[in-house]
């Protein structure tokens, strides 16, 4: 896999980022359409291919609920999104954001290519 600085942004008109291109060959022939969390967006494609299923997935799944390590010991289930960046993707609790209380925040390295993060 190539280095996530390698990764092209792919934006939406409102210049809104959804998600990124992983170039699987140096002249960006072959793509790997990536979501926003780093999430593989189905299989390798073209560059315009993968531009174009970026802009059809969009950003809704920022807020949907996440499971951390999924069927594993450790496994968190009912989270949320509260922040994305380069840092790193915090998540929190769903219904206690929801309702404005105060939770305890957990971290997950950005992007999350290792899919520590799935919905269920």
């Amino acid at each position: 896999m190539s280095e996530k600085h390698d990764w092209v942004s792919v934006t939406r008109e409102d210049g809104e980022t959804v998600g990124y291109l992983e170039p699987l060959t140096e002249d960006y022939d072959r793509v790997q359409p990536r979501t926003l969390l780093g999430h593989a967006l189905g299989s390798p494609g073209e560059f315009e291919e993968g531009e174009e299923r970026l802009a059809a997935h969009g950003i809704s799944e920022l807020a949907e609920q996440w499971v951390l390590d999924a069927d594993t010991e450790g496994e968190v289930a009912g989270l949320t999104i509260v922040e994305l960046s380069p840092q790193g993707v915090r998540l929190a609790d769903y219904l206690a954001t929801k309702g404005l209380m105060a939770t305890e925040n957990l971290e997950v390295a950005w992007p999350d290519v290792e899919g520590r993060l799935s919905r269920r």
